[in-house]
């Protein structure tokens, strides 16, 4: 362990490896490689430990993505241990959290296997005869239950497709590529690329990152000079900067002032473009 990993925590040394160096990776492609969900890996670069089910998924998972970033994952595990305040459990009983699932169900399936068969007759005898003396009231259950479920399937159809109605403008509206400043290097979040009317390009080294309505992240990563990101259409998203002034923001394809001065963190921006347009009064000058 170097003498800068003792002073970081796991969760930072999981996030500094995955966006810092030549070769940085997008959550979203490690997800899919380890089969692990992204809001677990978010969880464990921000030290979210509480997010994930139970300790032996927080482990394994810590494991896995330590491995896939290069980093001595005994090392992620003991540090996260520390933090948790896990204390004398040793190494030998990890258990992977697809091995427990296995052996919790091949438990399950003995203990099955294992019952009495009089108890099982009985079983089976008890519940027939309660079925025969109330089927009429299961069958009345069972038909209020499928009206329910169609009555409110019914009513939530209806709801999208008001939705697409009020909404189809803006789908169909697709903003043309910015005149970006600096030759794009590397795009990131092109599936919003044909309803994004707000355009990030990086014109220095800057840290971004974007949240949803309920603060879970949808991009986190270093953008260096040149790279481009599309931020999703909605009134729900907002933006973290970590060098405001290294970042250039496009508005329905027009450049709006800077956020803020270079090296100046800015958070909490609302990404929609009546929050990022400039009033009237306001100047429109541009310029760097």
């Amino acid at each position: 362990m170097t003498e800068r990993n003792k002073e970081l925590t796991a969760a930072q040394m999981l996030f500094e490896a995955r966006t810092s160096g030549r070769r940085k990776r997008e959550i979203s492609t490690i997800s899919r490689l380890l089969c692990i969900r992204e809001e677990y890996l978010v969880a464990l670069e921000n030290g979210k430990y509480d997010m994930i089910p139970e300790m032996v998924y927080v482990l394994g998972f810590a494991r896995n993505y330590a491995m896939e970033l290069g980093l001595d994952p005994t090392e992620i595990v003991s540090k996260i241990k520390k933090e948790m305040g896990i204390e004398n459990e040793l190494e030998s009983g990890y258990i992977d959290a697809s091995d427990e699932e296995t052996e919790r169900n091949m438990l399950n399936s003995e203990n099955i296997t294992k019952k009495n068969p009089k108890q099982t007759n009985m079983a089976f005898e008890k519940l027939s005869k309660y079925l025969y003396k109330n089927w009429k009231w299961l069958v009345a259950s069972l038909v209020a239950v499928l009206i329910l479920i169609f009555g409110v399937s019914f009513i939530i159809s209806l709801g999208n497709e008001s939705d697409a109605y009020n909404n189809e403008e803006t789908v169909v509206a697709v903003v043309k590529e910015p005149g970006y400043k600096h030759p794009i290097r590397e795009k990131f979040g092109t599936e919003n690329s044909s309803t994004a009317n707000v355009v990030i390009q990086a014109n220095q080294e800057s840290w971004v990152k974007i949240e949803d309505a309920r603060g879970n992240t949808v991009f986190s990563r270093v953008l260096v000079t040149g790279d481009v990101y599309y931020v999703p259409a909605g009134e729900k998203y907002k933006g973290t900067f970590g060098n405001a002034g290294g970042i250039d923001i496009w508005v329905n394809g027009k450049l709006i002032p800077k956020l803020g001065s270079v090296n100046t963190r800015k958070s909490g921006v609302i990404m929609t473009p009546d929050a990022l347009m400039p009033s009237p009064d306001v100047s429109s000058d541009t310029k760097e």
